[in-house]
């Protein structure tokens, strides 16, 4: 974690008491309980979690809701299409190879096929060349001549399809193996007579293809599937080939893949929640363009007088020489011949003819545009620079993830001697982190086109966001550094018990405010009054949560005051209205922050 030396390692009480980070949201918001009885180490009741090969960058919201997207491997996907192919071709009483003809017209889509057809069959037939009856007919016919080579042709070494056209083998195997390394535009062949649209189905590429091109038409088939249905696409990792089928109109874009790779459905970037994706194409179009290397010669250089070659200047006095074959010498300052310089001008690092000249407004439109490209390049610089900080610390954070999982829990397992169906809260803790890590990344590109005039509420996101990263490096320190202390002991440690509490308890916490922090930002911050000056106060309650954490230390207030709005869950637990930790009913002091009931 590359900041992780910035920051002390703070007791979970202290930080309870000194923000409102851990104000919470609605009560649906909140996740899943973390509670542990004091007198019960084993009770693990209380605990929903993750498995431990769950996949490692999923947004752990999903897991709390029900899905609205499937994963599909490949035989899913054969399963699927096979099941639409037999419901058309029993509803529509049509072979199976005529209702895949059907369905890759119809793009896959069953109600389409159903609503078309019925609507006016013949019509449907003629578009997708599944003709009733053949065009042409040879019935006493011992040789016919083969409609490419023009040779004749015994009838039995003759194919055709629907319409009659008869091909030889020799013709039949090149139009189709062309047709095929052409790409999948072989799924919608037609028959090779000019005139003639009838499809040419499955079964005609199974008995006149090669083995090789067989192949090759299955992988365009079953592709097709995916990316002629609207409602599926292909996982966009590197080398996965699974599917994801979403249900469309369901709200959240983001989806988890089997291989562990998040993403947005609707535009197929990484996952970006809570930054919509018009703001995600601008950003990534911006970060791989050329517009902020001209913004950085603009700002760092000037054009030569002679031949207007752009010269940076980054040491020394006001004499530059231009590279040959220009080799023109003048003056950095006001871009005049140096031959016009000298003592009388203000020697080599002054320039009295370029602060006359600037007094009386010449150079103000240059100077003003280099000034605003020099502005636009160190705040471009500024967000870009955490955005990928960020980026690093989630990659470093999914190799600690995989580093835990496979090695770590099983050796701290041995020395705490608990099982592992115990150390789970650690699991979820990492994969708690890489998602915070991936919210708080896309927040600097929000923040980068947040508008300048609109002051409070870019007050009020730069306070959440700074909430947002003192929270998570708060649970980052205790999943890294003090589980290390545990992992290094020689046998169990007496105050495990404790830090398992206060690491569940963190991941609760920091979860709850990262959900409502996406929630402020998704609806834009609506909270927050333009005309205003944004206070601290009113930034906590904008999240949804009580601000009872913070009035709570000031004067003439009580820690009870807040017991009249408590919630108790039907797990038996009450929520601590201060930092909405889920304590046992039994429990009269909240057991995180120290507040009473």
């Amino acid at each position: 974690m590359e900041s992780e030396d910035d920051f002390d390692m703070q007791d979970a009480n202290e930080s309870a008491e000194d923000d409102d980070f851990y104000s919470g949201g609605d009560d649906d918001a909140v996740g899943p309980a973390y509670a542990y009885d004091s007198d019960d180490d084993a009770d693990v009741a209380d605990y929903e979690f993750i498995d431990n090969d769950s996949d490692d960058s999923d947004d752990l919201v999903s897991h709390r809701h029900q899905l609205n997207y499937t994963v599909l491997s490949e035989a899913d996907i054969r399963q699927r299409q096979e099941e639409d192919i037999t419901r058309i071709s029993t509803v529509l009483s049509i072979s199976k190879v005529s209702a895949s003809v059907l369905l890759r017209f119809y793009n896959w889509s069953v109600s389409k096929v159903h609503d078309e057809w019925f609507a006016d069959e013949e019509k449907v037939r003629k578009s997708v060349g599944l003709l009733e009856k053949p065009v042409v007919e040879f019935p006493n016919a011992k040789e016919l001549n083969c409609g490419i080579c023009f040779e004749n042709y015994p009838c039995d070494r003759l194919y055709t399809t629907a319409c009659g056209h008869p091909f030889c083998n020799a013709c039949w195997t090149g139009y189709i193996s062309t047709s095929i390394n052409d790409g999948p535009g072989c799924l919608t062949l037609r028959c090779p007579d000019p005139s003639c649209g009838a499809a040419i189905g499955q079964d005609m590429i199974n008995l006149l293809a090669s083995d090789e091109d067989r192949e090759k038409y299955s992988r365009y088939f079953i592709r097709s599937y995916v990316e002629d249905n609207r409602k599926t696409k292909w996982c966009p990792a590197p080398g996965c080939d699974f599917a994801v089928d979403f249900v469309v109109g369901s709200g959240n874009y983001d989806v988890t893949c089997r291989c562990s790779y998040s993403f947005c459905w609707n535009c197929t970037e990484e996952a970006h929640r809570p930054v919509d994706c018009g703001t995600v194409a601008k950003w990534v179009l911006k970060n791989s363009a050329e517009s902020e290397n001209m913004n950085w010669i603009l700002a760092n250089s000037k054009p030569c007088p002679r031949c207007k070659r752009p010269i940076e200047k980054n040491q020394g006095c006001m004499h530059m020489t231009c590279t040959p074959p220009c080799k023109f010498e003048f003056c950095w300052l006001c871009l005049g011949a140096w031959s016009d310089h000298g003592e009388r001008t203000g020697g080599f690092y002054a320039c009295n003819r370029y602060e006359t000249a600037k007094q009386e407004g010449v150079y103000d439109e240059s100077e003003k545009r280099r000034e605003m490209a020099k502005n636009s390049l160190e705040r471009y610089t500024h967000y870009y620079e955490r955005w990928a900080t960020n980026q690093s610390s989630r990659q470093k954070a999914l190799a600690d993830l995989q580093q835990m999982q496979t090695v770590c829990l099983e050796k701290l397992s041995d020395v705490q001697c608990q099982p592992e169906s115990q150390l789970k809260f650690i699991t979820e803790a990492w994969l708690q982190i890489v998602e915070c890590r991936r919210v708080l990344k896309w927040t600097y590109a929000y923040g980068y086109y947040l508008p300048e005039y609109e002051q409070a509420k870019r007050q009020f996101f730069e306070y959440l966001q700074g909430e947002a990263e003192s929270g998570l490096e708060r649970l980052h320190q205790c999943a890294e550094k003090e589980l290390q202390v545990y992992l290094n002991a020689e046998g169990p440690s007496k105050d495990f018990n404790e830090f398992r509490t206060k690491l569940a308890g963190l991941t609760s916490v920091t979860r709850n405010y990262f959900e409502n922090l996406v929630r402020a930002l998704e609806n834009g911050l609506s909270d927050v009054d333009t005309h205003a000056a944004c206070s601290r106060q009113g930034s906590s309650k904008s999240l949804g949560g009580s601000n009872k954490g913070r009035s709570g230390k000031s004067k003439g207030s009580t820690s009870k005051s807040s017991g009249s709005n408590r919630t108790i869950d039907d797990s038996g637990h009450w929520s601590c209205d201060h930092c909405t930790y889920a304590n046992a009913n039994s429990a009269t002091v909240c057991a995180m922050c120290q507040h009473h009931r």
